[in-house]
């Protein structure tokens, strides 16, 4: 009798615990969906962000997904991520330490690569951040404090993010190239790229000596602006980005920006300078009225320090108004585009070369912005800011549904366009330096 007993109770014993793990399953799991590949990250995340300074969302807390029917899209781009992660198991990992010289490499670090600094302050003198892409792992510092023989060298590759674009920053650029060249020909570093701010006419011909192609050590270089340099072997194309020495945030998007109606049909907040395209926008504007319909506030002289206020009105702008005009500057391609695009207000971009040798190739016959229109940017184009009273007169007759759209369109494809360029970037270091390992 007493082992009959003792087995019913082992009976109702793990029938008990079986019904608890089956519970605990659709507690824990069952509810759970997994995001898409295109959309934002949840509420839960935000803590995150704003460790990263990032624009907080103004939604609650529930879940919400900006893309909604648009969840599918994406199959192919998930399917093939999925497949490089399989391959890389099992794979021996792959280190890269990025030392950020220039403003630029905030961008690329907390933009493109989504990674977070510690510690949080802009002014701080060492920053330093973290990041896995496939089986490479990133370290990255930053600040004033990151100086030549000032730091411990523990890793083989090395990318070195650059400001060549005025003279004084090319002496200071110099000054690191040679501390790098100093550290391959000791053997304490093996492998090493330039992320290069480069000239805004594109005379950056200084580097050249420090290229491995014409005998140095510098294995790749990333540049930014258009450049007949450029071949997509050992040269390849970077985007500005936003103006982080300005600190443009990362922008996360909000339920009003996709669908609230915006009060202005465009916005121009800049310098002008004489003689330029961007006075005869400013005429054009004027002449068709629609300098009453747009955020227009022109400066004559360049400001390269945002207030809080200035930064906040230029933000305003961005989110209140359908399209962002971008003029062309001393260089064709300039911050407002990628700013424009932070927040879903479409550039409409002037499509000229500017002087310089940024597009003097026979076979530059896309250039400017070529990295852009390679990757489908959905910008309007102009050649002559006489086409822009036509291209707004047709705004005032678009419905908001079609440019909530339209606002979809444009964030989805940033997102997709730095997700791009953070795996093209890894496999490009992956493929070279790992190469020369075995060569």
């Amino acid at each position: 009798m007493r082992l009959t007993r003792r087995r019913l109770c082992s009976v109702f014993i793990g029938l008990y615990c079986l019904f608890s793990l089956y519970a605990a399953y659709h507690v824990f799991f069952g509810s759970r969906r997994r995001p898409p590949a295109g959309s934002l990250r949840r509420k839960g995340a935000a803590s995150a962000r704003e460790r990263r300074g990032r624009e907080p969302s103004t939604l609650g807390s529930e879940e919400w997904n900006p893309w909604e029917d648009e969840e599918n899209e994406d199959e192919g781009f998930k399917a093939s991520l999925q497949a490089l992660n399989k391959s890389l198991k099992g794979k021996q990992n792959f280190h890269v330490q990025i030392w950020s010289k220039a403003a630029i490499g905030l961008y690329l670090w907390e933009h493109i690569f989504e990674g977070s600094l510690d510690p949080t302050d802009v002014a701080a003198q060492w920053r330093e951040g973290n990041s896995v892409v496939g089986r490479t792992h990133y370290s990255f510092i930053t600040g004033p404090a990151v100086a030549p023989g000032y730091f411990s060298i523990d890793v083989d590759n090395v990318v070195l993010i650059l400001n060549g674009r005025e003279k004084a920053k090319v002496f200071y650029a110099t000054q690191w190239l040679l501390y790098a060249q100093n550290l391959v020909q000791t053997q304490k570093l093996q492998h090493l790229a330039v992320v290069l701010l480069g000239n805004e006419h594109c005379n950056n011909e200084w580097i050249n000596q420090f290229l491995k192609r014409n005998g140095g050590f510098v294995e790749l270089l990333f540049i930014i602006y258009d450049s007949p340099w450029i071949n997509n072997v050992d040269i390849f194309q970077w985007p500005l980005g936003v103006a982080t020495y300005r600190n443009f945030p990362v922008v996360e998007t909000s339920w009003s920006m996709l669908y609230n109606e915006r009060p202005y049909l465009c916005n121009f907040l800049g310098t002008i300078y004489e003689n330029s395209s961007r006075q005869a926008l400013m005429n054009i504007l004027k002449r068709s009225g629609n300098d009453k319909l747009c955020w227009v506030s022109p400066r004559e002289q360049w400001q390269p320090e945002e207030t809080n206020e200035s930064l906040k009105n230029y933000q305003d702008a961005l989110l209140q108004s359908d399209l962002t005009l971008c003029p062309a500057g001393v260089n064709t391609e300039c911050y407002r585009i990628y700013e424009a695009c932070s927040y879903g207000s479409i550039p409409v971009v002037e499509d000229v070369m500017t002087a310089g040798n940024c597009g003097n190739a026979s076979f530059y016959h896309n250039a400017p912005l070529q990295l852009l229109k390679s990757m489908d940017a959905p910008f309007i184009f102009i050649n002559n800011w006489k086409e822009l009273p036509a291209i707004l007169q047709k705004e005032k007759t678009i419905l908001l549904q079609e440019k909530i759209q339209r606002r979809k369109t444009l964030l989805h494809w940033y997102q997709q366009f730095k997700t791009e360029l953070k795996m093209k970037f890894t496999n490009i270091l992956e493929g070279s330096f790992l190469k020369n390992n075995k060569d």
